[in-house]
Parts: structure tokens; sequence; C-alpha cells
């Protein structure tokens, strides 16, 4: 496949240089699983493993290859192809991995537009919509909200003017990828060259939109709950897909939880109101609760902001910090130490009740 339909361009070209007299080739990770890739070249798409060193030398989970990636490899005549580094990433999808240790994880790599999809039905979510944004701003890419399944909605209307309230600056498209309607209007976010993606919970459409504009089932759909509209795990990797007309896609498994990582300048886009307000605080360290000159509570007291809004930028600002503080081993002995004194004044008011 020539590698400009999946992006390759001069940017690309000059970061590749150094490894051209070693012998390497050029290729991008189209697909992600369990620790296998698929990496596509000039010479075909190929199976590759990591090479020893690159394994060796990544220090955190979020310098191995990733969906979107571009790499050097090795081609090998008589075993697999060999990822022998990462180019640096343009933008890069985080989430912080589940497990004791802070490690990020690379959810995709390399994308222009992300198209954070929220379903219009019982599992619409602006609080979790707003993580998302935030996710998302951070990464370098440039966020978009598509409300999907409009044909089980009864009033579209009210739905976007609260989400408008809260996706400040985002654009904001209706569809229903079961029935194709308002899908032709996101043509435009796409072009040769240009990586697009998905995310979003389980169920919430995103392998039928894919179906939809590849024009073919490539990926495996089912029905959600009745009860609450919950998606089940139909995708089960992440895998990149070449658009008719150009354009790419990367296709990701639905995320129950999507714990952020490292998402300041994220955040304080998504909740550009509140940090607005905040300048605007008698105390540069204002906690927005019970200061007195808090120019936030007072907005929220006018009606300004919702309480709803604060408390959602105050529970991921304190997501953040938390997450930060994994990290840091002065931080965590603090915590395990409240944590022990707090279970002895449990036992005791046990032991005297």
């Amino acid at each position: 496949m020539d590698l400009h339909v999946l992006g390759w361009n001069a940017h690309w070209r000059d970061l590749f240089e150094p490894y051209v007299s070693l012998s390497l080739l050029p290729g991008r990770v189209v697909v992600e699983h369990r620790g296998a890739y698929r990496v596509e070249t000039e010479h075909g798409e190929r199976v590759a493993v990591l090479a020893g060193r690159l394994r060796h030398e990544a220090g955190r989970r979020s310098d191995l290859p990733a969906v979107g990636d571009f790499v050097a490899v090795r081609l090998n005549d008589s075993g697999p192809t060999v990822i022998e580094t990462v180019l640096p990433r343009r933008t890069a999808l985080t989430r912080r991995a589940a497990g004791e240790r802070a490690e990020d994880q690379v959810i995709a790599a390399n994308i222009d537009t992300i198209f954070v999809m929220a379903g219009l039905d019982h599992d619409f979510n602006i609080r979790r919509i707003e993580r998302y944004l935030a996710a998302v701003w951070e990464s370098g890419a440039s966020p978009v909200v598509l409300l999907n399944k409009a044909d089980l909605c009864k009033d579209v209307g009210k739905q976007i003017g609260d989400l408008r309230a809260v996706a400040i600056g985002v654009d904001v498209h209706v569809v229903s990828a079961l029935t194709a309607a308002g899908v032709d209007a996101l043509a435009g976010y796409w072009r040769e060259g240009v990586t697009i993606s998905f995310v979003g919970s389980s169920g919430v459409g995103k392998s039928t939109l894919l179906n939809c504009l590849l024009g073919r089932n490539a990926q495996t759909t089912a029905a959600v709950r009745a009860g609450d509209s919950r998606g089940r795990h139909t995708t089960t990797h992440r895998e990149l897909f070449v658009l008719p007309g150009g354009g790419l896609v990367i296709d990701t498994p639905g995320m129950r939880e999507f714990a952020l990582s490292d998402a300041d300048e994220g955040l304080d886009t998504v909740f550009a109101d509140i940090d607005r307000l905040a300048a605007h605080c008698r105390f540069g360290d204002c906690a927005h609760r019970s200061e007195p000159g808090c120019a936030v509570r007072d907005a929220v007291e006018r009606g300004e902001i919702g309480a709803d809004r604060l408390a959602s930028f105050e529970k991921l600002l304190n997501e953040l910090r938390y997450e930060a503080s994994r990290g840091d081993p002065a931080a965590a002995a603090e915590r395990k130490r409240r944590g022990r004194i707090g279970a002895k004044a449990i036992r005791r008011m046990k032991r005297d009740a």
C-alpha cells in the first residue's frame, strides 16, 4: 500500500531519516490485539513483534506501539517483522490504566479528529462526555461530539441544548448510524491521509457507524440491554481502517470506565467558563467551596453555572490530583498512613459500641 494513503508525509519522512541508513522501513500500526501487532508497509501488511531492545528500553507502558503509530521496522524473510522503534507522536489519546501502578495507556496515536459518541437513549450522560472531552483536548486532537440513535430520542433539541452548554467550542452532530441519517454531514472531517477515531461507551454505536462509513460489515454489532441501554463489548481490539474515497478511522473498544491521566490543560479547556470565573476569586487558591469572595460560587448561586457542572469539575480535578500522587512515593505513604489511622478509628468505634 502507498503509505501516503495512511498519512505518510514530509513530517514523518523527516523523522524517519535517521533510520534509512539502518536498512529499516517505515510502517504504520493498523492492529493491536493483546500485545500482537499488524503493521502496514509499502511491501504489504505484516505481522510484527517488538524488538527486544524496544521492549527492554520502554520505561512506560505508553512507550510501546499503539494503533496509529508510525514505526521503523525490519523485514524478515523467515520470520515476523520486527518493530525497532516508534516515531514521536503528533497526538496521543491516553487514559490511566487500571491497576496499582500509575501507568498511562495509549488508546490510539496520531489522530486528527476524535468523535466522542453518546447515545440519545437511556445511556446519555453529559458528565461522561465532559470526561471524554478533557482527554481529547489533552491528546492534541480536535474533538467533535456525535449524538447517535436520534431515532430513539423524543426531545433531541433539549439534549443538544444541555450539551452545548458544556461542550464549549465543540461541533455537535446528531446522527443515526442505523439509518445513516445525518452521516453525510461528517464527510468534511476527513480526506486522504487524515485520521479520525471514535470513543465512547459500549453500545453507543461506534461499530455500527464504522460499518456505515465503510459500506460493509467490518465490525460485529449487538443490541444493547433494554433496561439501561448498556452495550456488550463486541469490539475487542483497536484497528485502523481506510475509508472509501480517502481518510482513515481507528475503531476502539467501548469503555465503561475512562480514568483521566495528566489532563490539566484538557480540563481547563472543557471547563473554560469556570476557569475564567476563578481568575476573579478573592483567593488565588480558592477551592470554590466556602471561601469568601468566590466568583465561581457566586455564579452558581446566580444560575450562570449549574451546581452539577461545578461538582463534575471538582470530581475530575480531584481525580487528576490523586492519579498524579500515585507516582509520588511521599504522597502514597501519606495516603497509607491516613488509611491506617481511619481503620484504627473504625475498629475503636466498633469496640466501644
